[in-house]
């Protein structure tokens, strides 16, 4: 893994799916082969996938409300390469051929959407079909929402839960969006706190320190200058009343 501060490939989740792909790919041939990272959205899930994506040659498709199985199927044999076929079944094998003979894993981001609308069986036809390493990325209750489906949940290798950004996360995101100003750790850590270990308000809230350095026209930035400037939390500005 890249040991470079100034890339993603330093932050907790992104090392947590690292090792989640790796173990299922490197499993023995009588173990299943899908494994899932899960946890509250912002944490930085889908940074880790798209580092995997490019990195480690995985095939990534992200869900949406909209995600029918023969869209996501669709989804998978574009980045692929492939020219879907007519029908479900037909682009399924030429799926499932295509992960077998590549050996690439894939990842299917926002499983939620996939698991609320009862397709989740879907993934498992292409995991048992190919033998391809399966990530699944979903939110928190992810896991409870896939002992539904125990065709699916029995084929799980290993669950892995996505982990809060910290302070050494922030400074990593830190070196990668504010090398322009120095932020000192005590406003890092006001601003690590105030996330509540969401990566991206990490990133909002820097980007709101590089335009009040701006203003200031200030290149250090602490929290003595900073002051009671408010931080983006996720909670809506309460109303000014008279």
């Amino acid at each position: 893994m890249n040991g470079n501060t100034g890339t993603v490939a330093t932050l907790k989740n992104v090392a947590i799916a690292i090792e989640a792909i790796e173990r299922a790919t490197q499993r023995a041939a009588h173990l299943p082969g899908l494994v899932v990272l899960y946890g509250p959205s912002g944490w930085g899930k889908s940074t880790a996938a798209a580092y995997c994506m490019n990195e480690m040659s995985a095939v990534y498709v992200a869900c949406r409300s909209t995600t029918t199985r023969k869209s996501l199927l669709i989804a998978i044999a574009t980045e692929l390469n492939l020219t879907p076929a007519r029908t479900m079944d037909e682009i399924a094998e030429q799926v499932a051929g295509e992960l077998a003979r590549t050996g690439r894993p894939l990842i299917v981001d926002e499983m939620d959407h996939m698991v609320d609308k009862r397709a989740v069986e879907i993934v498992r036809d292409l995991h048992d079909a190919s033998g391809a390493a399966v990530l699944l990325i979903g939110e928190e209750r992810l896991p409870d929402k896939l002992r539904q489906w125990e065709r699916v949940h029995g084929r799980v290798l290993a669950f892995y839960p996505a982990q809060p950004a910290d302070l050494e996360d922030g400074r990593h995101l830190r070196e990668l969006y504010c090398r322009r100003i120095q932020v000192a750790d005590d406003l890092l850590q006001h601003i690590v706190d105030a996330a509540r270990g969401s990566v991206r308000r990490i990133c909002v809230n820097l980007d709101l320190v590089l335009e009040r350095a701006r203003t200031l026209g200030a290149m250090e930035m602490s929290l003595a200058t900073w002051g009671d400037t408010p931080l983006y939390t996720g909670e809506a500005p309460k109303r000014r009343v008279g």
